[in-house]
């Protein structure tokens, strides 16, 4: 998110909200996606997003991304989609078993996730796109569908180039591998000061540490990989680091710096995000005019990829 709140100074920014993919793993419960929009909004808004200088829209309210997946479907295979090594990573979170469709009840819609990702980015003419890690395969592959499309039909669209954040993605608070909001190991920039000390009281630390004399583990331990994160205290960190391989500081200590440095950091962002949540005509106004601005940016994609795929028509 940092990335993003720079970035829109210097580029500009389109930001989507997600929820027809979100429906690929929901799709039995709508209201929780339709429900979520506004949280995300909410948090984007919260941290720095400046709807002024950044285009804030649904995906479903954005008919050129559908059509533009079902042409990129034709450019990719179904091999190739489920060898991606985040969609393998996604299937075993989802406990959709094995990689093959037939094995595992595997959505078709979630299986072509990355086909979908590359019309979201190519709708709106993207550079560059800012992402974790775990997503870096999703970007190669759609430079692989633009590569693909323009090498049949010519030079129509850009090639992304991906932006990874200085800070890689953090564990679950479980100590897993990704956090997230369906694996309940997460916090969120909505949780009041009580519910984050409560998540980062009972964060993993080294399991093989019995007792707070005992020489700790450092590395991998989340409550560290926390520290490094959001503490800008460096020589505290450097010092609970030290103190914690040598025995002599416990977890609780260090966990309870720990939630106040996190709840320091969000204090000012649930003020600022309690009181947008009372404006609702102001959400409205702000995903209204992503809306219009999007529909206009990602029209003129479709058309120049129509024409390009000579299905161009006089009723067009």
């Amino acid at each position: 998110m940092q990335n993003r709140v720079k970035l829109q100074d210097e580029y500009e920014q389109f930001v989507m909200i997600a929820d027809v993919q979100a429906l690929t793993d929901n799709f039995e419960n709508p209201q929780k996606v339709h429900n979520n929009v506004r949280e995300l909004l909410l948090d984007y808004l919260s941290v720095g997003l400046d709807p002024t200088k950044t285009t804030i829209f649904i995906q479903s309210q954005i008919p050129q991304i559908a059509e533009l997946t079902v042409f990129y479907m034709n450019l990719v295979t179904l091999e190739r989609v489920l060898r991606n090594p985040t969609v393998k990573e996604e299937i075993k979170n989802k406990n959709f078993g094995g990689n093959l469709p037939a094995q595992a009840g595997l959505p078709v819609g979630f299986a072509l996730y990355p086909v979908s990702q590359a019309a979201d980015i190519t709708s709106v003419n993207a550079d560059l796109v800012p992402v974790g890690e775990d997503q870096l395969p999703m970007i190669e592959q759609t430079r692989e569908i633009v590569r693909k499309f323009n090498a049949l039909y010519g030079e129509v669209l850009h090639e992304p180039e991906a932006l990874v954040g200085k800070i890689k993605r953090l564990v679950g608070t479980d100590g897993g591998a990704k956090m997230g909001k369906s694996l309940n190991n997460c916090i969120f920039l909505s949780d009041d000061e009580v519910t984050v000390t409560k998540k980062v009281m009972g964060m993993y630390t080294d399991p093989t540490r019995i007792h707070p004399t005992d020489p700790g583990k450092v590395e991998g331990n989340p409550v560290f990989i926390y520290h490094d994160a959001f503490n800008p205290d460096k020589e505290q960190v450097a010092d609970f680091k030290t103190r914690y391989q040598a025995g002599t500081v416990g977890d609780v200590e260090v966990k309870i710096a720990l939630a106040k440095v996190i709840n320091d950091l969000l204090d000012p962002i649930r003020k600022k995000r309690e009181a947008m949540a009372r404006d609702q005509a102001y959400l409205d106004e702000i995903l209204q005019k992503g809306r219009e601005k999007t529909l206009v940016v990602a029209g003129e994609v479709l058309a120049k990829v129509k024409k390009a795929m000579k299905i161009e028509y006089g009723h067009n």
